[in-house]
Formats: structure tokens, sequence, C-alpha cells
């Protein structure tokens, strides 16, 4: 018999078009791991609208833009099991019996959530939804019976909330949810990505994204405000390479290596300017963006396949967590 192949859940929150940051740290991964493994793919309109519940329009219109950019960028709806949560209820009923085995105290020492909250500047209005959002992710992976879940490590906490969630239940009640593993990218450039302002992160909400969608003048004019080395004044001066925001994108995305290593040492030397060095990372995005923006047109002009295939998957992955729903129903003693 065939060996069955390992299962991955992955997603987003669909509060906007999707940007290189997130290509580098999950969308290429994404669309090589749908060749070796079972993926669903969870555009999590339901967590999104845990900070956006007063602006459902901006989340809906999202999803479509968030599905454009998957399939955009090669993600196979034959390969990947594409799917949007609220479309999926046995997700919010499993979230309903993990929260009873979640402690306010275990939830108010994650991490992620913590610093995520402080980002948001909720201070002591944090709405319910957000605050619990690790035991909906904790559903959403759990219900697809996933092994493996690719994380950058930020987000390590998140998944070993979903791990002891498993154990309880596990113990409790019965052994009948699988215990997932960490999938985290071996290559530090595909982890973060930091935004064109030179901040860690690149952020929609901090504005200093480049988007899939973006056009070539608009990518232009992001590269040309992009932070490199602030005591890089005159172009014969020796520049920094640590820290510089261009070299970090022609790391990514620059695919002759060779060359990016003789430009670091010219600059790091000195001789070579900064509009020189961002002229050359325009012309690389211009020849990576081209392809997935043409791509994304097409995918545009019948907005209902793409909903199709959202849908279609959607069904899928009901039927998938509905199995999962039965044996935790049996397990609590709750199959009526």
């Amino acid at each position: 018999m065939a060996k069955q192949k390992q299962i991955i859940l992955t997603g987003d929150r669909p509060t906007g078009p999707l940007h290189l940051g997130h290509y580098a740290g999950s969308l290429r991964a994404r669309v090589e791991l749908q060749d070796k493994y079972k993926t669903y793919i969870l555009i999590a309109d339901l967590q999104a609208l845990t900070d956006n519940a007063k602006n459902p329009k901006k989340v809906r219109e999202s999803v479509v833009e968030v599905a454009l950019d998957y399939l955009s960028v090669g993600i196979d709806p034959k390969k990947s099991t594409i799917m949007i949560q609220s479309l999926i209820p046995e997700l919010s009923e499993l979230m309903m019996y993990y929260l009873n085995i979640v402690t306010v105290a275990r939830l108010n020492r994650n991490p992620t959530v913590k610093e995520e909250m402080k980002q948001k500047g909720f201070g002591a209005n944090v709405p319910a939804g957000f605050f619990v959002y690790p035991v909906s992710q904790a559903a959403d992976i759990t219900a697809f019976g996933a092994n493996l879940v690719p994380v950058g490590e930020e987000q390590l906490p998140m998944l070993e909330q979903t791990k002891e969630i498993v154990r309880v239940f596990n113990r409790i009640y019965k052994p009948v949810l699988v215990e997932p593993e960490a999938l985290v990218p071996k290559n530090k450039f595909e982890r973060r990505l930091p935004g064109i302002d030179g901040k860690a992160k690149m952020s929609k909400s901090l504005g200093n994204a480049i988007y899939l969608k973006d056009t070539p003048k608009e990518v232009e004019k992001k590269v040309m405000q992009m932070y490199t080395d602030p005591g890089h004044i005159h172009k014969e001066q020796a520049g920094k390479v640590e820290g510089n925001t261009v070299f970090a994108y022609l790391d990514v995305f620059d695919t002759d290596k060779k060359a990016v290593a003789e430009l670091k040492k010219q600059y790091r030397k000195g001789g070579l300017g900064d509009v020189e060095l961002k002229r050359r990372l325009i012309n690389v995005l211009e020849e990576f963006l081209g392809p997935i923006r043409k791509r994304r047109k097409e995918y545009a002009k019948d907005p209902k396949k793409v909903m199709d295939i959202l849908t279609n998957g959607s069904k899928q992955g009901k039927k998938t967590a509905s199995k999962t729903v039965e044996n935790v129903r049996e397990a609590m003693y709750l199959d009526y």
C-alpha cells in the first residue's frame, strides 16, 4: 500500500492583499510543499473579524484578494484545498469545546498574542474573539488532522498552545486528536522580510509593504524609498550591508547570488551608490512580479471561477472537519 501523505494546514487572515513578506515567509514554501503533502489552506475570515468586526466589507473583499494572490503565485487548487473559514461551522464548534479546557491565565501568557495586542493598541479593550484566537487556530489545525504546520519562529507559541490543547483533550476524553509539529523554514531569509522602512516586519498595518499586485510604478516608488545605510551618504563611502533593506530583498529575490556577493563586497569597500543598488532591485522585482501580476489579472477576469474554487475547497474541508467533530463528540459523550 502507498504511504499516506502527511497533512499540512496553513493560511492567512484576509485583511487585504498579500505582499512580498507573505511570499518570502510562506507562499513560496506552500507552492513547493503542495507537491509533497496533502495541503489545506484556510482563508481565516472569522479570525480577521476579531479586530475588523466594524468593517466586514473589507474582510469579504479581502477573501477574493487573498485567493487571487494564492492562485497567481502558483498554489494549485488541484493540489491544495483552499477554504473559507466561515463556510466550515465545525471549526467554531471545536473552538467552543476547546475553550473549556483552556484558562484565561494561559491565554494571557501567550507572547504572540500579547505582542499583537500591544501593536494594535487595544489597551484594556481587547475583543474577546481576538483574545481567544489561539484556540480558534487550534480548532483549525486539529479539524483537518494536520501533522505539520508551517510557522515562523514568532508563531511557535501559538502552535505550542495547540499542542497543549490536544494533549489535555486526549488525556481527559479520548486520544482522537492529532498533535501537530512545527515546520520552521530552514532558510533564514524565508522567515521574515523587513518592511521598506527597515522595520523588522513588513506589514499592511504599518504601510511598509510591497504587494504582489503592485504596478511597476508602485514598486519603483517603494524601492526608491527603501531604508539602506543612513551613514552611506556619498557613493565613495564604505557602506553597511547588515541591516540594509535593499540587500535583504536581493538576498531573497535575486537569482544571481554571485553578483549579489560582489555587490556586497563593493558596497562595503565604497564606490557603489544606493540609487544604482535600488535600480538593480527594481529590475529584479519586476522580473519576479511581472508573471505573477499577469496571472492575477487573468484570474481576476472570472471572479465566479475563483469563488467556485473557494466554495468547492470549503466543501471538501467540511467533510474532513465533520469527521473530526464526530470523533470529538463521541469522546465527550455528546453523540446523541
